[in-house]
């Protein structure tokens, strides 16, 4: 079991507040952490912050839940989850719900992370339908040092086609008001009488 607490660190900061209002209680085996996390090697110290945190003796695992940072400075790892579980025995530690990890600038992202302690190797799984995005960092001697400019596709040219010309009519303001016509009838003449003026 000291091997357990050998590679984690409990870190108290996050939970003094809840302390000192009474909020947590904790349990003799994690108080036994906290004292063995005061004197592990430099460099080597795993620190793990959350809301809430358990630790089995039995079965050697540790679980914490809630707003879960890890912070593991040998490996330069730091990575952020819903849910953590260390298991000691295995020697791994399993990140769930959106789970973010960065290491030495390179970055995974996915639903389910496993992290193999003696290997140095990540497992990572999607969301369902989804997939792990990672972000590498690669060393390449004969990439150019300055980024190359983005390259300006140019836009098509429209083919429009040249409208006839029209010639302007004058608007509707000043057209000149049509013609009326109205039908005429014959006057009928009278004898005696004469039509017109």
């Amino acid at each position: 079991m000291n091997r357990l607490w050998r590679a984690l660190r409990i870190s108290t900061i996050s939970l003094v507040p809840a302390l000192a209002l009474g909020a947590i209680t904790v349990s003799p085996l994690l108080q036994q952490a906290w004292a063995q996390a005061a004197g592990p090697a430099p460099g080597r110290a795993l620190t793990l912050r959350s809301d809430v945190q358990e630790a089995n003796a039995k079965t050697g695992v540790v679980t914490a839940r809630g707003n879960v940072q890890i912070n593991y400075p040998a490996r330069q790892i730091q990575a952020t989850s819903a849910q953590a579980q260390y298991f000691s025995k295995e020697r791994r530690i399993v990140l769930s719900g959106d789970v973010f990890v960065l290491q030495e600038g390179n970055s995974l992202r996915g639903e389910t992370v496993t992290y193999l302690i003696d290997e140095g190797r990540f497992i990572a799984h999607p969301q369902p339908r989804s997939q792990v995005e990672s972000i590498y960092i690669v060393s390449d001697p004969n990439a150019p040092t300055q980024p190359p400019a983005p390259i300006a596709t140019p836009l098509p040219t429209p083919n429009f086609a040249t409208p006839p010309a029209v010639t302007p009519s004058p608007s509707p303001a000043v057209l000149p008001s049509p013609a009326v016509t109205v039908p005429t009838t014959p006057v009928p003449s009278f004898p005696g009488h004469e039509a017109g003026p």
